[in-house]
């Protein structure tokens, strides 16, 4: 098969490899150098970044660091319309060249684990966290030696994070609807591509492309937000056959190696985004920490592509159907209980046993 090559386009990004770096807020809760840790070893990778709206970074920090990857700003539907525009201008002037609106944030979902954990903005000090915080002497130093973040794509707000909590969370807005996203992709005009992330069934994936959006990202918030929320992987192919072969498709969700971006590509997806699988990386140590998580998931992608005889992501689209398998009993059935007439209606037909 000769040599391997794995590069697309995501969002309009050349990149060396079929994933990307997807958005994380506040990355400089996990280490001192946050996005621009992450933004330089993506660059050294030749991969794709898409940066939060909640970034503790700013536009020009990390545009300086990766200008060639980091052109792909996630953001919300914020209540003052006023304040949206200024950030999407400002976006558009520093060179972002791509847009993906977050629609399954609207409301914040029961974090069960922060809970437990006693996470909160500002921090607590709980007991537990001091405990924690010691048992990790390195992070806790970078921590507290640090100057306070603060979340710099809010216009005019420069002070730490934890003051803008409230600000933030009374922003949200969960009435959002569909002629919101279609503001959005108006506002955002022929800059470049804009994605709705958060798409989680093909007629919802259809709705946006009538919308304005043109890539559909099919997400669930990496199952942070709707306890039981359908399985990115289980929901793929059904977006896939909604909107053909022709429209960019991204799935994130619960990718931890590299053969889980590969499985991904094969059942349907055009790019995978990685989020937790860089955030250990940058919290156990900064740009080298981004730079051997992204190592591992480019080697093991590289060998998953090479053991299945594909060296393109083309060639393994081609050879999907020989080589993939799926559990049937993975389908998802709809119950019935709103049209008994479409009781035991598959939702997955490609799971359907014949």
């Amino acid at each position: 098969h000769g040599e391997m090559d794995l590069r697309t386009n995501i969002l309009g990004i050349d990149t060396q490899m079929p994933y990307f770096i997807t958005s994380c807020a506040g990355q400089r809760m996990f280490h001192a150098d946050g996005e621009i840790a992450t933004a330089r070893a993506a660059k050294k990778h030749g991969l794709g970044m898409a940066l939060s709206q909640l970034t503790t970074s700013t536009f020009e920090e990390v545009r300086k660091e990766h200008p060639e990857g980091a052109k792909c700003l996630q953001l919300y539907v914020w209540r003052d319309r006023v304040l949206l525009k200024e950030v999407l201008d400002r976006a558009k002037e520093v060179g972002f060249t791509s847009l993906a609106l977050t629609a399954d944030f609207s409301w914040v979902g029961n974090r069960e684990r922060e809970t437990r954990t006693g996470f909160t903005v500002p921090p607590s000090y709980s007991v537990r966290q001091c405990i924690d915080a010691i048992k990790s002497p390195a992070w806790t130093y970078d921590y507290m030696s640090r100057v306070p973040y603060g979340y710099k794509a809010v216009p005019d707000a420069d002070f730490p994070a934890e003051s803008l909590v409230d600000f933030i969370a009374a922003q949200m807005k969960p009435e959002f609807d569909w002629k919101d996203a279609e503001w959005l992709c108006a506002e955002w005009g022929d800059t470049g591509p804009v994605a709705l992330k958060g798409v989680a069934r093909g007629s919802d994936a259809v709705r946006a492309l009538d919308t304005g959006f043109q890539t559909i990202w099919v997400s669930n918030h990496g199952g942070r937000q709707l306890e039981d929320s359908v399985a990115t992987f289980d929901v793929l192919p059904e977006v896939r056959a909604a909107v053909g072969t022709d429209v960019q498709v991204i799935l994130d969700g619960g990718v931890r190696r590299g053969l889980d971006i590969v499985k991904a590509l094969a059942r349907g997806a055009d790019a995978v985004a990685v989020g937790r699988a860089y955030l250990y990386g940058l919290a156990a140590g900064g740009t080298a920490g981004v730079d051997k998580a992204l190592t591992i998931l480019s080697r093991d992608v590289n060998l998953a592509m090479g053991l299945l005889g594909c060296r393109t992501v083309k060639e393994l689209k081609e050879r999907a159907p020989e080589i993939l398998l799926v559990n049937a009993a993975s389908a998802r059935r709809q119950g019935g209980i709103f049209d008994r007439q479409k009781a035991g209606m598959t939702l997955q037909p490609c799971l359907e046993e014949r």
